[in-house]
């Protein structure tokens, strides 16, 4: 489910039946979505969320046995031709993605939650990352992203333990820093959108390609990058009319550009 608010893309995950499982529908209707809020110009930020109780349970395993049985061979195509665009889109679009995790977070789900920028945990929230539960690895980038949430070591207990794990303890990790009550995740999410939506779009891009990069990065490649980051939004109307606002005691109004 889309939905504007504003200069805020809402996108729904909407199989509350099946707990918002990704089947072949809801994984191409989420791909082409983001897909239209990342090229959208009047779109400033991105919420993502579920319906009903659960926000994602990762690949809907009754879709994925049905492949098993019947053409074993292409059974995990899905990786490469769904999952791995999807969070690519997440990743590395230039504006703020927020997750309103509302509920159930387990595999893809929660690689899903852990490559937007910022999260927003009901309170009741359960996590897990589920994958050798069923005989898996990691896929949808969380091998890294869960190391770099929470560390390696922690990381690496997590997947091979399997065990699910709480919003508070998510927050105490390093994946989260709000949790709330489930009646309030997802206004929270939309107010942390909006202010978001509000802010200076072009400097939000270049902070997560930034820091995206810098993993892998030796300190006098990141200082380069950061210098040439810095020209380009310092030729931004928001950098010239938030200085101009600075110096006389304004608040700044950004515009994106």
């Amino acid at each position: 489910m889309f939905e504007r608010d504003g200069a805020v893309a809402v996108l729904t995950l909407n199989r509350p039946d099946r707990r918002n499982a990704l089947d072949a529908a809801l994984k191409t209707a989420l791909r082409r979505a983001l897909e239209e809020v990342a090229s959208d110009a009047a779109v400033r930020a991105v919420l993502l969320t579920g319906a009903g109780n659960a926000f994602c349970v990762g690949q809907d395993l009754a879709e994925h046995a049905a492949a098993l049985r019947t053409d074993a061979d292409h059974a995990f195509d899905t990786v490469e031709e769904d999952y791995a665009p999807i969070i690519r889109l997440v990743a590395t679009m230039g504006k703020p993605v927020v997750a309103a995790v509302n509920g159930t977070c387990a595999g893809a789900g929660l690689a899903l939650a852990l490559a937007c920028d910022l999260r927003v945990l009901a309170e009741e929230a359960v996590l897990a990352t589920a994958f050798t539960a069923i005989g898996l690895t990691c896929d949808s980038g969380l091998s890294t992203t869960l190391a770099r949430a929470v560390g390696e070591a922690r990381a690496k207990e997590l997947v091979l333990l399997g065990e699910s794990f709480s919003a508070q303890q998510a927050v105490a990790w390093g994946i989260s820093g709000r949790v709330v009550p489930r009646a309030d995740v997802r206004t929270a999410g939309r107010e942390l959108a909006a202010r978001l939506a509000a802010g200076p779009t072009a400097a939000y891009a270049e902070s997560k390609r930034l820091i995206a990069q810098a993993w892998d990065q030796d300190l006098g490649t990141v200082l380069t990058a950061e210098a040439r980051a810095q020209a380009r939004l310092g030729r931004t109307a928001d950098h010239a009319g938030a200085v101009e606002a600075f110096l006389t005691k304004q608040q700044p109004v950004f515009e994106g550009r």
